[in-house]
């Protein structure tokens, strides 16, 4: 047992070590035209508020550890890179995926990226990367978009969206909407750790289909009595279908399946056509 213990503290030292803010540093490549970064920032949860501010709770929210950041430049103009280090690939991702604009060009730099002439983000295992330019150009684009591809590539993870995202039916999936919410769901402190991707029906109804990994059967039964406690339904449940009367959200149409619990939600309240069926079309073990 002390075996497995020490090999499992040596492998995260090492993964750990391997993004430090000297080593993301060196991941940087040259740029033709742009100076290339030699100083660097380093911010951590202490003092975040310092560099963003307002933004800084939902970071630390998502597992924040560390950010590191650099500037190129090319006279008076300029492109910041910072890279945010998380404690999880899942939290990094959920970052990345609440700032998601779905008016970009996506890319499939790392586990995906979006971005035009002003900016380019990016996920990577644990680290969210945003690169912004203070001049919109297709010169600074392309500029992001060469330093955001070395930078997903010097770093060896190999990046992808949560494997969960793999059990999601593909019939009416809206493209680039994987979302990792922390905590909090559509407004309840009992829903955490959800993953949420948008759809939408065969009337042409709106809706998202959320999955949560509650752990194991009794966390699972943990959640939904909190849920049904909140909405004064019966407490007798058991694992199967059922439809929680949410005053606020409308019906949730869910499935208790051993460690999660699946389910369907629209933010009109309105009934989504064959819910049941869609909720069963996930493919979780």
């Amino acid at each position: 047992m002390k075996t497995y213990i020490i090999t499992a503290l040596i492998l995260l030292s090492a993964v750990v070590f391997a993004q430090t803010p000297d080593k993301i540093m060196s991941w940087l490549p040259d740029v033709d035209g742009w100076q290339k970064p030699v100083d660097k920032e380093v911010f951590n949860p202490d003092n975040l508020f310092d560099r963003i501010n307002g933004a800084a709770p939902l970071f630390i929210e998502n597992g924040f550890q560390e950010m590191t950041t650099a500037d190129y430049n090319k006279g008076d103009d300029y492109i910041t890179i910072q890279v945010y280090r998380h404690d999880t690939p899942e939290n990094a991702f959920g970052m990345y995926s609440s700032e998601r604009s779905p008016d970009l060009t996506f890319y499939p730099t790392g586990g995906e990226a979006h971005g035009g002439n002003e900016s380019f983000f990016f996920f990577c295992g644990p680290l969210y990367v945003k690169i912004r330019s203070n001049k919109s150009s297709e010169e600074a684009g392309e500029a992001m978009k060469r330093i955001a591809e070395a930078l997903a590539a010097n770093s060896g993870i190999k990046a992808r969206l949560p494997k969960i995202f793999d059990h999601f039916p593909q019939e009416g999936k809206k493209p680039n909407t994987e979302t990792f919410i922390t905590s909090n769901f559509i407004g309840h402190e009992f829903l955490n750790n959800v993953y949420v991707c948008k759809y939408i029906d065969e009337t042409d109804i709106p809706y998202q289909l959320f999955v949560i990994d509650a752990g194991s059967p009794e966390n699972a039964a943990k959640i939904l009595n909190n849920y049904l406690g909140y909405t004064g339904q019966s407490l007798d449940f058991k694992e199967g279908f059922l439809t929680i009367t949410d005053k606020y959200n409308g019906d949730i149409p869910c499935i208790w399946k051993k460690n999660y619990i699946l389910g369907i939600y629209n933010e009109n309240g309105d009934k989504i056509s064959k819910a049941k069926e869609i909720i069963k079309s996930v493919k979780l073990p």
